[in-house]
C-alpha cells in the first residue's frame, strides 16, 4: 500500500509538535485496527515504512500448508497458491501478501479515520499539557486575542490559547488587538476540548515572579521574599527579608535610584508597591507593615486574638489606614493580625489601664526569644487563694458568658473558671484536652470575641 505520508508526518512533527516516534506508532497502530476490524484479529499485520516514510506496507503473514489440509484463510495459505505468489515455496514456510486498504469495507475504513483522528488530538492535548504544565506557576508573555461579553480575555501564547478571566484581571489595565500581556500561569488543566490554561494579571505571584526577574538577590536565594499582599490595581505590600547582613533586602529591591522597583511598578500599569524588611516580632512588623507611615507606638492588645493597637501622630493618621482603608488592610493580611489604627488621644479614650497594658506589651519581648520559648507558668497560685475555683476580682467569670452549662462544666473540669484563664493557654494545652472538640472550642473562642472587650480581658500574671 503505498502513501504519500512522508510531507503529513513532517506537517505534524512541526505544526502538532509531536515527536516523529510517536507519529510513526500512531499510524501503526490505526492501521493494525482496520486490518483487525475486516479479518478479526492483527496477529499476522506486518507494518513496514520506507527509510524515507513516504510509503506505508500493511502486508498479512501466511503460513503454507498442504493443499489437502483444512486451513484459517486468514493465517494460513495452500501451497497451490502459495507457489502463484512465490515460486520457491514450500510447506512450512511463511509468505507476506500485501494488503490493499480498498479491499477493506467502509466501516472498517471510517473507523480508521475516526481513530486517527482521535489519536492524534489526544496525542497533541497530551503533549501541549506536558509542556505548559512545566510553565505552571511562572510567567509567560502572550498576546491578546479577543475578548468575551463576560469580560474574560483569550490571550496567544504560543501553541495553544490561555484565558485570562475577569476576576484575575488588574482594574488598571486594558488590551486592545495584539498587545503583549505578561502573565502569571495560575493552572495548567486538560479540558474535553483542548487544554485550559488559566492565566492571571492579579495574583501576589505576578509580583513575586516579577521582583525574581528584577532582583539578582532574590533569584540567587540571598533574599527571600516572606509574604505578598496585594489588591490588584491599587497596592502591594512585599515583606522582603536578607540571608546575609551585608545586604540591605529594601535597598535591593528597591535598586538605584529605585530602577528595579520602577520597572516593575511600570510593569503592573503604576500599581503602587511597598516593600519592607520582615521582622519576626510582631510588635516591630507592625511598626514595618503600616508604611508608608510613620508608627510611634504598638501596643499588643490580645495574642491570643491577635489584636494590637498601632499609634500614629494626627498627621500620620489618613495616611496609615490609607485611602478607603487600603493600607491598614493590606497590613492586616501581611502580619495576621487585628491592627486598630489610633492617635494617642483615640488611644487614651480607650481606657486600658497602665498595669493592663504592661501585662500585654510584656507578652512579647524586644528579642525573637518568645518565638521558641513559652513561658512556663508558676505552680504556685494566687497568695491565701489556694482554694480550687477561685477567679480573681479582677477577672471575668466565664459563668458570665452565654455557654452551654456543659461547656462551663468541661472547662471547670480542668480548672479554667475565668475568661483570662482560657485565653492563656496555649493551642497545645487546648488540645489537650480531650472531652473539648474543636467546634467547642470555635463556639467558646466566639463568644468571648463577641462579649468580652479585648482591653479587659489580658492574661493575669499568677505570683
Amino acid at each position: 500500500m503505498a502513501t504519500d505520508i512522508g510531507d503529513a508526518i513532517r506537517s505534524m512533527v512541526a505544526e502538532k509538535n509531536i515527536s516523529e516516534e510517536l507519529v510513526i506508532s500512531t499510524i501503526e497502530e490505526i492501521l493494525r485496527a482496520a486490518y483487525k476490524r475486516k479479518f478479526g484479529t492483527d496477529e499476522n499485520a506486518v507494518i513496514e515504512f520506507s527509510e524515507d516514510y513516504q510509503s506505508v506496507e500493511l502486508s498479512s503473514r501466511r503460513k503454507i500448508v498442504d493443499d489437502d489440509d483444512w486451513y484459517n484463510e486468514i493465517t494460513e495459505i495452500p501451497l497451490s497458491e502459495a507457489i502463484k505468489i512465490h515460486e520457491d515455496g514450500e510447506i512450512g514456510d511463511e509468505l507476506l501478501i500485501p494488503v490493499d486498504l480498498k479491499e477493506f469495507d467502509r466501516i472498517s475504513v471510517q473507523s480508521a479515520k475516526q481513530r486517527a483522528h482521535q489519536s492524534f488530538r489526544d496525542i497533541q492535548k497530551d503533549t501541549l499539557y506536558s509542556e505548559y504544565k512545566t510553565k505552571e506557576g511562572q510567567l509567560i508573555i502572550g498576546y491578546f486575542r479577543r475578548q468575551l461579553e463576560n469580560g474574560d480575555i483569550y490571550v496567544d501564547i504560543g501553541s495553544t490559547e490561555g484565558i485570562l478571566p475577569r476576576r484575575n484581571q488588574s482594574s488598571r489595565e486594558s488590551y486592545g488587538s495584539n498587545d503583549k500581556i505578561k502573565c502569571y500561569v495560575e493552572s495548567v488543566e486538560k479540558a474535553e476540548r483542548g487544554l485550559r490554561v488559566i492565566l492571571s494579571r492579579s495574583s501576589p505571584e505576578l509580583i513575586r515572579r516579577l521582583f525574581e526577574v528584577e532582583v539578582p538577590e532574590i533569584a540567587q536565594n540571598q533574599i527571600d521574599i516572606v509574604k505578598i499582599v496585594r489588591e490588584a490595581g491599587y497596592r502591594s505590600k512585599v515583606a522582603v527579608a536578607s540571608r546575609n547582613d551585608d545586604i540591605d533586602p529594601v535597598g535591593a529591591c528597591v535598586g538605584l535610584k529605585g530602577n528595579r522597583i520602577q520597572t516593575i511598578m511600570s510593569e503592573v500599569e503604576g500599581e503602587r508597591i511597598d516593600i519592607l524588611r520582615y521582622d519576626p516580632n510582631p510588635i516591630n512588623y507592625i511598626h514595618n507593615a503600616l508604611s508608608p507611615a510613620q508608627v510611634k507606638d504598638v501596643v499588643i492588645i490580645d495574642k491570643n486574638i491577635y489584636h494590637a493597637v498601632a499609634i500614629v501622630d494626627e498627621s500620620q493618621l489618613s495616611l496609615a489606614i490609607g485611602k478607603q482603608g487600603l493600607n491598614v488592610r493590606l497590613a492586616n493580611k501581611l502580619v495576621d493580625w487585628m491592627i486598630d489604627v489610633k492617635t494617642s488621644e483615640q488611644f487614651e479614650e480607650m481606657d486600658i489601664a497602665k498595669e493592663a497594658r504592661s501585662r500585654a506589651e510584656s507578652i512579647f519581648h524586644t528579642d525573637d526569644s518568645y518565638l521558641y520559648d513559652e513561658q512556663e507558668p508558676s505552680d504556685q497560685t494566687a497568695a491565701g487563694f489556694e482554694g480550687e475555683g477561685y477567679v480573681d476580682e479582677d477577672e471575668i467569670d466565664l459563668s458570665e458568658l452565654p455557654l452551654s452549662e456543659e461547656l462551663i462544666k468541661k472547662l471547670q473540669f480542668h480548672d479554667i473558671y475565668s475568661v483570662e484563664e482560657f485565653i492563656s493557654l496555649s493551642d497545645d494545652e487546648l488540645a489537650s484536652f480531650e472531652d473539648l472538640s474543636e467546634a467547642d472550642l470555635i463556639t467558646i473562642k466566639d463568644v468571648i470575641n463577641e462579649h468580652v472587650d479585648p482591653t479587659a480581658a489580658v492574661p493575669s500574671q499568677k505570683i
